[in-house]
């Protein structure tokens, strides 16, 4: 007998499509607002209505379903619009890293092939030179906040400038009937920053996204107030929105109806602003826009009022969580990829919190935190086995959630080893707790393998921070004939420590091997100081970079 069921003639089907997530918002958030730094402030109201304007003006192109839209913007309403108007009309939204080299930001549009640009009039001296001729691009939408005319900057092909997108906006019928479609169509993609080759396309569903919409809010509400989210928070991103959705959080904003602030480019007086004056309450980033905030407010002899702020994309150092709790920013731990469309992991925080040593909390908060609802986690070892829990027992990163990226786009091969076995395969060696917590410990190109054993650079890097004298800190392999390999420290001292010494921080490392937290071998054979370190377009460390350039200067 069959336990199928049979739907009503009517029943409607609700497929899990992005403009779902509308839905609460257009009945309980028409008056709640959107800030675009200090350029433009209007309701959810006016957004709906915009959305509505912006598929409009796509709908006059001719486009197919399926057509990508590329987008190259600061973090601004127009990218907001753009992350509803574009997929909710069945087209494949790609957001573009403009902060990749030019050559690498050419080499993902030409990949992706979209048939629209929208071009901040900023960007246009990267695309001005661009071969029109073997080009996908058809049509161009000018956007601008400078009063820059487009006239002249694309010679023969201005005549693909269609126009200035406020002005297309504000020529177009404020009402659009968006369709309903299959859930598995692709909604976004955008392209990761390797440090070796070619940068890789991930790509999203819709019903990915709305289902990383609902965990997300779903984890975050399950938080207290002081670290989770509810409907009074207001929201900013510091993660840009062309790096993951900024981390999926401007879909779980507009379903929950938050009100939103977007900074434009960031600039840490600029970001500092808009928190104070808009009472930011929630928002994320990577250590280097928190280390940015902190000094900027330090100047400015202002606090952070409880700013609920989660880190990610790099390691979240204990020297740099104290260096922010004592500022008043309730800062934890988020984990994910690019690939993880990112929500993964999260610091968990209860309401009746167990009694913990100031050091305990530090640790909790720079764990790379507990799987979200819906997440499968393990630690493979190399025969793709699970290990067991405890730090003894590291190994492999693996997952499996409903919005992790299928494949790479136009690339199977990478996709085929992405997904070896039945899980994604992340790259990170890391080990779980007996409670759910799990640790990264090194990227697997990153850790130092030093006379046959493994040394984490990433716990090097938490010893190292806690120096007071320390602003930024990564450690790297390098090249040993005796020990294969052994760890190198690079550093960035504070400007208030400038006369601090390498024994001064080694002494620091030699206190750790004396409490038996790291090996004796783990303390770096060598120590140097820099202004500032080499960082990928996201703002982690750029190892790779580092490893070559030491390399460079110690030839022979």
């Amino acid at each position: 007998m069959s336990n199928a069921y049979h739907s009503a003639p009517s029943a409607y089907d609700y497929p899990l499509i992005i403009k779902q997530l509308l839905n609460r918002a257009k009945t309980v958030s028409q008056a709640q607002e959107i800030i675009y730094a200090d350029k433009k402030r209007f309701t959810y109201s006016e957004f709906f209505t915009r959305i509505n304007r912006l598929a409009n003006v796509l709908d006059s192109l001719n486009l197919d379903a399926g057509d990508v839209i590329a987008v190259m913007d600061w973090d601004s309403h127009r990218y907001l619009e753009s992350y509803f108007a574009i997929p909710m009309s069945e087209y494949v939204l790609q957001t573009v890293n403009i902060r990749l080299s030019p050559e690498k930001v050419l080499y993902t549009v030409n990949h992706a092939k979209p048939k629209v640009l929208m071009l901040n009039s900023e960007f246009a001296p990267l695309v001005k030179d661009y071969q029109f001729e073997n080009s996908s691009i058809e049509h161009i939408i000018w956007l601008d906040d400078n009063g820059t005319t487009v006239e002249g900057v694309f010679g023969d092909n201005q005549s693909r400038v269609i126009g200035e997108y406020e002005t297309l906006l504000a020529d177009a019928s404020d009402e659009f009937e968006f369709p309903d479609f299959d859930e598995n169509t692709i909604a976004t993609t955008f392209y990761t920053s390797g440090t070796t080759g070619n940068p890789k396309g991930v790509f999203f569903s819709h019903r990915q996204l709305v289902l990383h919409s609902m965990a997300e809010a779903a984890t975050l509400g399950m938080l207290p107030d002081k670290q989770g989210v509810s409907y009074g928070d207001v929201y900013m991103p510091m993660t840009p929105m062309f790096h993951v959705h900024a981390w999926g959080f401007p879909y779980t904003a507009t379903m929950t109806g938050l009100k939103q602030v977007y900074p434009g480019r960031y600039a840490p007086d600029t970001l500092l602003d808009l928190i104070i004056n808009e009472k930011v309450s929630i928002t994320h980033c990577v250590p280097t826009i928190l280390q940015m905030v902190l000094k900027e407010a330090q100047d400015r002899d202002k606090s952070f009022d409880g700013l609920k702020m989660i880190i990610g994309g790099s390691r979240l150092t204990e020297g740099l969580a104290k260096a922010a709790l004592a500022q008043d920013i309730e800062v934890y731990t988020g984990y994910g990829m690019s690939e993880t469309a990112p929500l993964i992991g999260l610091t968990e925080f209860t309401i009746d919190e167990p009694e913990m040593s100031v050091d305990e909390d530090i640790t909790r908060r720079c764990m790379s935190g507990k799987p979200v609802m819906m997440v499968d986690a393990q630690v493979w070892s190399t025969d793709n086995k699970s290990v067991g829990t405890g730090a003894d027992n590291t190994g492999e990163l693996v997952l499996r959630a409903p919005w992790l990226t299928q494949s790479y786009f136009k690339n199977d091969d990478a996709g085929t080893e992405l997904w070896e076995n039945g899980y994604m395969h992340t790259q990170d060696i890391a080990y779980m707790t007996k409670d759910g917590y799990f640790k990264i410990t090194d990227r697997l190109k990153d850790v130092i393998k030093s006379g046959g054993e493994w040394i984490s650079s990433l716990e090097i890097e938490t010893i190292l921070s806690l120096h007071p004298a320390v602003a930024d800190v990564s450690v790297i392999g390098v090249p040993d004939k005796k020990w294969g390999e052994r760890p190198v420290a690079l550093i960035v001292l504070k400007p208030s420590h400038q006369d601090t010494t390498a024994d001064d921080i080694t002494a620091v490392a030699e206190q750790a091997v004396a409490k038996g937290i790291i090996p004796k071998y783990g303390i770096p054979s060598e120590f140097q100081f820099f202004d500032d370190l080499p960082k990928t377009s996201v703002g982690k460390h750029d190892k790779k970079v580092m490893r070559d350039e030491y390399n460079e200067q110690n030839k022979g």
